[in-house]
Formats: C-alpha cells, structure tokens, sequence
C-alpha cells in the first residue's frame, strides 16, 4: 500500500479500573509531535514502521520491536522515521504506578527508576507489552489487567532501570497460595482484583505472583480463568444460554467468554452448549 493512502488513527483513553494510567494505540504518518514533556513516564513498543524523535541532545530511531522509554518531565519530540510511517501502542502510567511497582520488585520502599536507554532492543518484553497492551485494550478482567501491568513494568525496571533492585528468589508459599487459590475457587464469579488476593495471602503483589506461578504453574488471572471456564461447561450443558453463562461466571460479556472458552475448550461455547445439554 502507498503511503498516500494509509490514514492516521489514534486511540486514547483512561481504564476505568486501574487508575493513574493512561493508553493510546496510534497510526501516525504526517503527524509530528513538537517538544514536550510528560507528567508521568511514557512506555511503549513500536508495532510497524520506524519513529525518529530528539531526546537528551540526540536524533533517537526506534524500529519495529523496539521498547520505547521516556522519563517523566524530560523533553522530546517524535515523527516518522519512513514514508510509511509508524504504529505504535504506549502506556502513560504515573509517577506512583512506577514507584510502587520498584518497592514490589525490592519489597522494600525505593526511588523513582530512572532510564537513561530510551531505545531498547529486547523481543520478549516487547512482545509481554504488547500483549498487555491488547489486554487493556479487550477490557480483560480487572485482575488480568493489574497482574499484567505489575508484572511488565517490574520486569522493564529489573531489566533496564539505571538502579536496579536485588531481586531474591521467588521461594515456595504453598500454604499462602492455597488461600488464594480457594479464594478464587469460591468467588470466580466476582470481580476479583490483586490487592484483596495480596492482602489474603499476606504477601506483596509481585511476590504473589512470582509464587503462584510457581507454585501452580499458571499467574492468579490464568487460573481464574481455568476456574470460570470450568463452572460454564457445568453451566453451558444444563442448556443456559450463553450470554447468561457469562454473566454468572465473572466474564465481562459473552465475546469474552467466548475468547477464553475456546482457548481453554478448543469449540466456541455454543457449539459446546449445543452437543453436551443433558
């Protein structure tokens, strides 16, 4: 396709579950940012294309799969690197999202992570943002979104903040990731979130999740998932439909029950519901 006629698309917002973040997928061909600043960090990963922008001094060049980094309050600018332009998903999280999720990473309280490589070559953080990304962009559940985010951003901070936190060993907990898992055993129908699991186990988040998966071999959302998709086949093969199945088992919608199941299952829930109604 010429680069004439490729359009310009953006999408901004705000999660309505995980405060103090911000979002934003976008297509920029033309489009050129002038020198500014943000208030919080801005992270993201090049999808297609190549973005050219000014920052510290330097002309930076980000290629597809490269990690974007920029600290808060420090001026840059942004345009296309190639006629086609570039496609880009970011996350704008504040200055506190950052900081606790260094604290989490340390289990102790820390600085705000400073990076000074704003380019990053690295596919499977790449890759792990990018899914995150399409998981805000699903509205997946609450506790999916939160783990993830947690997770991605402990992980840039170990890997590429200029101080980096010792990190120990995950250990084993089985008797705290036991609460936790009957936990949501009993309320896969509730919108569970990573605080009240952290709290029952009495552990940090990101230390939870480093011993759940562990422990059991799937993150605390995964096997959230596992427990609901179980629930809705009892439910699919008394012969309730599908959008009602959804709903009493914690998923958003039925497109989101309909995602799961057949990642889980291998057939759409309909198709299941049809062949296992006795």
């Amino acid at each position: 396709m010429k680069p004439t006629m490729l359009q310009e698309k953006t999408h901004y917002w705000r999660d309505p579950d995980v405060s103090q973040l911000e979002l934003l997928r976008a297509r920029y061909i033309t489009h050129a940012f002038v020198p500014h600043t943000h208030e919080g960090y801005a992270i993201g990963v090049i999808e297609r294309g190549v973005e050219q922008f000014w920052y510290r001094g330097a002309v930076r060049v980000a290629w597809a799969g490269h990690v974007l980094v920029i600290n808060p309050g420090e001026v840059h600018t942004g345009e296309a690197g190639c006629d086609q332009g570039w496609v880009y998903s970011m996350f704008y999280p504040s200055l506190d999202l950052l900081q606790r999720a260094a604290a989490e990473l340390a289990q102790r309280p820390r600085d705000m992570p400073f990076f000074s490589q704003p380019v990053i070559s690295d596919d499977e953080l790449a890759a792990f943002f990018l899914r995150m990304h399409q998981a805000f962009e699903r509205v997946d559940s609450v506790l999916e979104r939160e783990s993830r985010l947690l997770w991605g951003l402990a992980h840039l901070i170990a890997r590429y903040a200029d101080d980096r936190p010792l990190v120990a060993q995950a250990g084993t907990e089985p008797a705290r990731v036991r609460l936790v898992r009957d936990y949501l055993e009993q309320h896969y129908a509730s919108n569970v979130v990573l605080d009240d699991l952290a709290q029952l186990a009495g552990l940090s988040s990101f230390h939870l999740l480093r011993v759940f998966r562990r422990e059991v071999g799937l993150t605390p959302h995964a096997y959230l998932n596992q427990v609901r998709i179980r629930q809705a086949c009892r439910l699919l093969a008394r012969g309730l439909p599908v959008a009602t199945v959804a709903a009493e088992t914690g998923f958003v919608d039925q497109s989101h029950l309909a995602r799961h199941f057949k990642r889980i299952v291998g057939v759409p829930p309909g198709h299941y519901r049809q062949n296992s109604i006795h």
